[in-house]
């Protein structure tokens, strides 16, 4: 015998039906707390930004970034 049971309920009243605990306000704050981060972060990754840092150490810093370009472009194959 095969027996199907289909139930209709939203996921607050799922959530409250098997007793689980409600999270949405820790949620929102995780969520609000990961936006805060990356918009601090966002500053870091714009190109003045990069630059500027990459300045700061001076020549070895553009000879590794030369290197870099080099390896990538050397490794790209033409399209045809």
């Amino acid at each position: 015998m095969k027996m199907t049971i289909e139930v209709d309920c939203t996921p607050e009243e799922a959530r409250r039906f098997m007793g689980l605990p409600d999270v949405s306000t820790l949620n929102e704050h995780l969520v609000g707390e990961m936006q805060k981060r990356i918009d601090a972060n966002m500053a870091a990754l714009s190109p003045d930004e990069l630059l500027k840092n990459w300045m700061a150490f001076g020549a070895g810093a553009q000879e590794h970034f030369r290197k870099l370009m080099e390896v990538g472009m050397s490794g790209a194959s033409p399209r045809k």
